[in-house]
């Protein structure tokens, strides 16, 4: 990937129901969003000019609905859907998606286990 500006968001933390297990979804747990968009903001920043750059309160928003949309079994299944819609940001031209499943059901003691995904627009 060439030098690019990025913007960055990161911990966006939501509820949903997503998950293999029937108690993941009926109970829901919280994921966290983690995102990164490559775009150039010369554009923006030279205009200042906020319809040249991806709107990070827009894109929070647009990732926070996406997630509590219809339910999946995969983490990697919320990961590609994110992509999309923050591909769907006109400035954007590759992103990256982390989606952290803080409460994951493993039986032993653990930090975290996240899915990260890198799209580029085709």
């Amino acid at each position: 990937m060439a030098l690019r500006d990025s913007i960055t968001l990161t911990g966006l933390r939501v509820r949903a129901h997503h998950g293999v297990f029937d108690f993941e979804r009926e109970n829901g747990q919280d994921f966290v969003i983690d995102a990164t968009v490559w775009l150039d903001t010369a554009a923006a920043a030279e205009g200042d000019a906020l319809g040249e750059t991806v709107h990070y309160g827009e894109l929070a928003i647009a990732l926070a609905d996406a997630v509590t949309r219809d339910p999946v079994d995969l983490i990697e299944t919320l990961a590609e859907r994110l992509a999309r819609v923050a591909l769907g940001f006109a400035a954007a031209d590759v992103v990256r998606i982390t989606v952290h499943k803080p409460d994951a059901p493993i039986p032993l003691p653990f930090e975290d286990v996240a899915v990260q995904i890198t799209r580029a627009r085709s």
